[in-house]
């Protein structure tokens, strides 16, 4: 009992030499190791990091078993290790400094909501109306909505516009004979900011044989980002969107347009969930009031 109250008191003298400020660096440090941990996940990085854990390990051994020989060539890769690791995780440090960075930026969208909204809501109609119509004629659709992750080095890759959003221009970029028909469009904040532009193609092994390039490449973005890609067969005519890795197939008009909104406009859908529940209120409410005039 006596070891007991001791261990107590040890642990309560510790506590009590505990900061705020040390709380919060623990926290910061947590939350930062987190972060880098998701980033890495299901990537080539996971694969290359777990590598770099077999490499410290080998220099811990090496130190303690007194092997000098491979202690002192392990020694002398780590000094340039840091650096290779800068430049092997580049692709992965480059798309945490742009979720970063815009997520900062989206703050100040608040400063329009209204305008940025309507634009939006435009963007969806014209291209629900474009993608029924290219359907029907089985024209080949890649149209990429861009959510918080900016897709910048997609655009670099395509040409640069910046254009309001046109069931009819929409038409003509993805004509066949057009030369940008190839490509995908990107949109931001209702607006087209480039066409003709490349994207990664999934890596998923498990993809089904029936599925084209255009597909692989619309899963392929929205497994790298966040944003929701919109696809229309040229074999079949089918119109499918593909989110989070998730291809979502053969699509009728009214589901792609809910699909978009609910997906790119979560606000305009949690105002209306409120309603939706005083018209519950509103019948339960009726219900009793029946109940108790019987």
């Amino acid at each position: 009992m006596d070891s007991i109250i001791s261990v107590l008191q040890y642990v309560w003298r510790y506590l009590m030499l505990v900061r705020i400020t040390d709380v919060l660096d623990i926290a910061i440090m947590s939350f930062a190791i987190y972060k880098l941990l998701r980033l890495v996940r299901s990537t080539r990085a996971e694969n290359i990091l777990k590598g770099v854990v077999i490499f410290i390990l080998a220099l811990w051994l090496s130190s303690i078993l007194n092997l000098r020989g491979i202690n002192y060539i392990l020694s002398y890769v780590v000094e340039w290790g840091v650096l290779a690791l800068f430049i092997v995780f580049q692709p992965e440090l480059r798309r945490g400094l742009e979720q970063l960075g815009s997520k900062n930026i989206r703050l100040l969208r608040f400063l329009s909501p209204e305008q940025q909204s309507t634009e939006l809501e435009k963007a969806i109609d014209q291209t629900v109306i474009a993608c029924t119509e290219m359907s029907k004629t089985r024209t080949g659709v890649l149209i990429v909505f861009e959510r918080r992750l900016l897709l910048n080095d997609m655009l670099r890759s395509g040409t640069t516009l910046d254009a309001a959003v046109s069931s009819e221009l929409l038409k003509n970029i993805f004509f066949v004979k057009a030369p940008m028909h190839d490509g995908a469009v990107i949109i931001r904040n209702g607006r087209i900011l480039g066409a003709g532009c490349m994207l990664p193609l999934s890596k998923n092994v498990n993809l089904s044989r029936d599925l084209g390039m255009r597909h692989r490449a619309g899963i392929g973005m929205s497994e790298n980002s966040d944003a929701v890609v919109v696809i229309v067969s040229e074999e079949t005519g089918s119109i499918s969107v593909a989110i989070g890795g998730m291809l979502k197939r053969h699509l009728m008009p009214e589901t792609l347009e809910k699909l978009l909104k609910n997906e790119l406009m979560p606000t305009a859908e949690a105002e209306e969930q409120p309603s939706q529940k005083s018209v519950w209120l509103d019948r339960l409410r009726r219900m009793k009031g029946g109940s108790d005039d019987e």
